[in-house]
C-alpha cells in the first residue's frame, strides 16, 4: 500500500503534465492523445499530455480505491471548463445544490444534520479508539453541546436551520424573516470547528481529528467560460431571453461555494449573467471585503445593523482567497456594463468630496452600509489581481473603465484591445509604482493617441520589463502612432532596448526600412513578429532584418505587407508576389547553405512560419518542397515549413532543437501535412501568432491556449 504522500504526489504529476511548461513551441497541439508527455518545450513528441488525457487520467485513478480517490479528486476539480448549458446545470447542482431560489430551509437543515452527525461520529470512533467509553448517552450529551456552540450568539449558523430546534434564544443579529444561509463549505467547516471545541473543552490534551469538509466547491481554483455555446440548441428569440442557462442569481450561488477560486474566465454568451452580486463575490474577496465605507483607521467605533446580511456577506469574502485573473473578454451586454459602472461607483470611486450631498443620490446601497464617527472613505484597491484581461468590452465608457483598470496595482498581463481605453487611462498606470506589465495588448484602440502610447512606453516605469506587446492595427483602425513617435519608441522604449522582447506585433505602424535598419536594436529573443498591413515595407529590408537583428523569429506575418508580395497601389502581379517570397525571404532565411565538404550547417533564421493574405496563399498553390499552406477557422492562412519543428528524441543529449529537413514519414511533418489537405476544415485551436492574451494561465500573448480571433485555442479542463 502506497502512502497517501505519495498517491498525492503522482496525482499532483499528471495534472501539471496537461498544463504547459514555461517554453512553449509556439505551434498548435497536433499529436496523436497517446503520446506521452516530455519536459523539454518540443513540438514533437509533445510537450505535454492534452488535457482530455490529464483529466481521463485523474478520473481513473479515482475508481481504483478510496485512497486514490482522496488524493486525485482535489486536482480532478482544480480547474473547471464550463462547455455546454446541461454541464454547467450538473455543475450548479453538484456545488451549490441547485437553483437558489429552489433550496429551502429544510434541504438545508438536513444537510448540517447529516454533516453534524458525521462529525460526531468521527470524533466519538476516535475517541473509543484511545479507550474511551462510548455509549448513547454520551453521544447525546455531546450532541447537546455541539447544537448550543453552534446556536450561540458567537455562531455562524441560523437558529432556524439546526435539528433539533436551539436550546436559547437567538440573539437580536438573527431575528430576521428572510435569513439567508452562510455559504455550505463555510457551514460545514463551523460544525467541524464547533466539534472540535467541544471534544478539546471536555478533554485537554485529546487528539480530535480534523473533519474533511466534503463540499467540492473549496477545491475548484478556476472557472472557464470561454468554450461556452449555445448556438446549435434550437432555442427560440424567446427561449434565449426569458430561460438562460447561466442566470446571476446562479452564478453568485456558486461563486459562493467556491473559496479557493483565484482565475475566473467569462465570454459574451453569458455576459448576462455577469451582474453586480457576481461582480461583488468575485472582487470584494480577502482583503477587499471591507467594502465600500470601511473606515481607513482603526481608532473608531462602527456601529453595525443587527439586520445588516451585508456584513455577514463580507464575513465570507474575507475568508475567501483573492482573484488572481479575471478575464471579462467580449462581455459587452447591457446587464454587464450596468453592473460594472454599478461596481466602480459604489467601492472604486472616491466620493469623499460628493458625500455631502443627499444621501438618495447614492442609491439603496447607502442604508446598508456601516454608519462610522469621522472615517475616511477611501477607493478600494484589489492587490491580489495580476492578469487582466478586457479585449473587445467597447461598451465601458471610459470614466468607467479607467477607474476600474486602475484598481488594480498588481498588474502583469494587461489586454486593452479593441476597448475605449483614453489617453488618461495611460498616464495614470505610467505614474503607478506597483505595475510591472510583462505583457501588455493595446490593439485597435481607437481613442488611444500616438503620443500617449509613446509617452506610456518610453517614459513609464510599469513598461520597462514587458516582453510580450502587441500594437496590432488594420486598415480599420490603423496604429495612431506617427513616423517620428515609431520612432522614438524604437530607439529610447526600455521594452525595446534591453532586448527582451519575445512578441511583438506593430502592424500598421508607418515602420520604413532605415527604421529596421538603423534604429531598431538587437532583438535576441524574439520568436513571433508582427509586419501585416505596411504596404511600402521593402521585402528585402525585412529579410535583413531577421538575418542580422532577429534570427530567433519563428513565426512572421506579413499579410498585406510590402509591395514585392503584392501590397499598395505599386505591388506586383500575384505571380511574381509568389517568387519574391520564396527567392527573397524563403530560400535565403529557411534554406541551410551548400557545403561541398558535407557538414551539416544551419539556416541563417529559424523562420519557419509566415502569415500571408489569402489572395498570395492561393497564388502559392500547393506550396514549393516541404513548405504548405495551412488555413485557420476564421480565415487566416499561414504558409509553414512542414519539414521544421522542435524535436526532442528519447537518448538526444542535445534535448529540444529546431530540426529542418524531417523525413516524409515524420509524425509532425505528417500531421501538419494533414493540416494543409484539410483547406481551412480544422479545429477552432489550429493557428500561429495568436491576437488574444492567455490570461488565466498567465501565458500572455504565447500561450497556446491563447485565441487566435478565427482560430481560437483553448484547453479542455473537464
Amino acid at each position: 500500500m502506497h502512502p497517501p504522500e505519495l498517491l498525492a504526489l503522482i496525482c499532483a504529476y499528471v495534472y501539471a503534465a496537461g498544463n504547459d511548461p514555461t517554453l512553449t513551441s509556439l505551434d498548435p497541439i497536433l499529436h496523436p492523445e497517446g503520446n506521452a508527455p516530455v519536459v523539454l518545450p518540443a513540438s514533437y513528441p509533445p510537450s505535454r499530455w492534452p488535457d482530455a488525457i490529464s483529466h481521463r487520467t485523474l478520473a481513473s485513478l479515482c475508481l481504483v480505491n478510496r485512497t486514490w480517490y482522496e488524493a486525485a479528486r482535489p486536482w480532478l476539480w482544480r480547474k473547471v471548463e464550463v462547455r455546454l448549458p446541461r454541464s454547467w446545470l450538473a455543475l450548479v447542482e453538484e456545488i451549490a445544490g441547485g437553483d437558489q431560489e429552489s433550496v429551502d430551509q429544510d434541504q438545508t437543515a438536513v444537510l448540517i444534520d447529516q454533516t453534524i452527525q458525521k462529525a460526531e461520529n468521527a470524533v466519538l470512533a476516535t475517541h473509543e479508539l484511545f479507550g474511551g467509553i462510548i455509549d448513547q448517552a454520551a453521544a447525546l450529551h455531546l450532541h447537546e453541546k455541539v447544537i448550543e456552540k453552534l446556536s450561540g450568539p458567537d455562531g455562524s449558523i441560523p437558529p432556524e436551520l439546526l435539528t433539533p430546534a436551539a436550546s436559547r434564544d437567538p440573539s437580536p443579529r438573527r431575528l430576521r424573516q428572510k435569513s439567508k444561509s452562510p455559504a455550505r463549505w463555510k457551514l460545514m467547516r463551523s460544525i467541524s470547528d464547533a466539534v472540535r471545541n467541544v471534544m478539546e473543552h471536555d478533554n485537554p490534551g485529546f487528539y480530535v481529528p480534523h473533519l474533511e469538509v466534503p463540499h467540492i466547491g473549496h477545491l475548484v481554483h478556476q472557472l472557464d467560460f470561454n468554450h461556452f455555446r449555445t448556438i446549435g440548441m434550437r432555442r427560440s428569440v424567446e427561449e434565449g431571453v426569458n430561460n438562460r442557462f447561466v442566470t446571476g442569481s446562479r452564478l453568485e450561488s456558486v461563486l459562493k461555494e467556491m473559496p479557493s477560486l483565484v482565475a475566473f474566465g467569462a465570454t459574451e454568451y453569458m455576459d448576462s449573467a455577469l451582474t453586480c452580486p457576481v461582480l461583488r463575490e468575485l472582487l470584494l474577496r480577502g482583503s477587499a471585503s471591507r467594502g465600500r465605507g470601511r473606515p481607513s483607521r482603526g481608532r473608531d467605533l462602527v456601529i453595525f445593523d443587527p439586520n445588516d446580511t451585508e456584513e455577514e456577506d463580507r464575513e465570507r469574502r474575507r475568508e475567501c482567497r483573492e482573484l488572481e485573473a479575471i478575464d471579462l473578454t467580449g462581455c459587452v451586454s447591457g446587464v454587464f456594463v450596468n453592473a460594472l459602472t454599478q461596481f466602480v461607483q459604489d467601492h472604486v470611486f472616491d466620493l469623499t468630496d460628493t458625500d455631502s450631498g443627499s444621501s438618495d443620490e447614492e442609491g439603496d446601497d447607502y442604508h446598508t452600509r456601516p454608519r462610522t464617527c469621522n472615517a475616511v472613505r477611501e477607493p478600494l484597491m484589489f492587490p491580489g489581481v495580476q492578469r487582466l484581461g478586457l479585449r473587445g468590452v467597447k461598451s465601458v465608457l471610459p470614466q468607467t473603465l479607467t477607474p476600474f483598470v486602475l484598481a488594480f496595482p498588481s498588474l502583469t498581463h494587461l489586454d486593452l484591445s479593441c476597448t475605449r481605453a483614453s489617453p488618461d487611462l495611460l498616464d495614470a498606470l505610467g505614474t503607478s509604482p506597483t505595475v510591472r506589465l510583462r505583457s501588455l495588448a493595446l490593439e485597435r484602440c481607437n481613442w488611444l493617441t500616438g503620443d500617449s502610447i509613446r509617452s506610456f512606453l518610453v517614459h513609464a516605469p510599469a513598461t520597462r520589463d514587458i516582453e510580450q506587446l502587441s500594437l496590432y492595427g488594420d486598415w480599420t483602425y490603423p496604429s495612431p502612432l506617427s513616423e517620428e513617435e515609431l520612432q522614438d519608441v524604437l530607439a529610447h522604449a526600455p521594452c525595446f532596448t534591453k532586448g527582451r522582447l519575445v512578441f511583438l506585433d506593430i502592424s500598421s505602424a508607418p515602420l520604413t526600412d532605415a527604421m529596421l535598419q538603423d534604429v531598431f536594436t538587437l532583438q535576441p529573443r524574439l520568436r513571433s513578429l508582427g509586419f501585416s498591413h505596411i504596404p511600402d515595407l521593402d521585402l528585402g529590408a525585412v529579410a535583413e532584418f531577421l538575418k542580422t537583428k532577429a534570427p530567433q523569429v519563428e513565426v512572421l506575418t506579413l499579410v498585406s505587407t510590402s509591395s514585392a508580395l503584392g501590397s499598395g497601389p505599386r505591388g506586383v502581379p500575384l505571380r511574381q508576389a509568389a517568387i519574391n517570397l520564396h527567392s527573397r525571404l524563403v530560400w535565403p532565411l529557411c534554406t541551410p547553405p551548400f557545403s561541398l565538404s558535407g557538414a551539416t550547417q544551419k539556416a541563417a533564421t529559424q523562420l519557419r512560419v509566415v502569415e500571408l493574405a489569402m489572395p498570395l496563399l492561393a497564388s502559392v498553390g500547393p506550396g514549393a518542397g516541404a513548405w504548405r499552406v495551412i488555413k485557420s477557422k476564421g480565415g487566416r492562412g499561414w504558409y509553414v515549413d512542414a519539414a521544421s519543428g522542435w524535436i526532442s528524441e528519447a537518448g538526444d543529449s542535445v534535448g529540444h532543437t529546431l530540426r529542418r529537413d524531417l523525413p516524409s514519414d515524420h509524425p509532425w511533418r505528417t500531421a501538419l501535412e494533414c493540416l494543409a489537405d484539410a483547406n481551412g476544415n480544422v479545429s477552432s485551436g489550429i493557428g500561429w501568432h495568436a491576437r488574444k492574451m492567455e490570461i488565466l494561465n498567465g501565458q500572455g500573448l504565447l500561450g497556446r491556449e491563447s485565441g487566435l480571433y478565427g482560430a481560437v485555442s483553448f484547453a479542455y479542463q473537464g
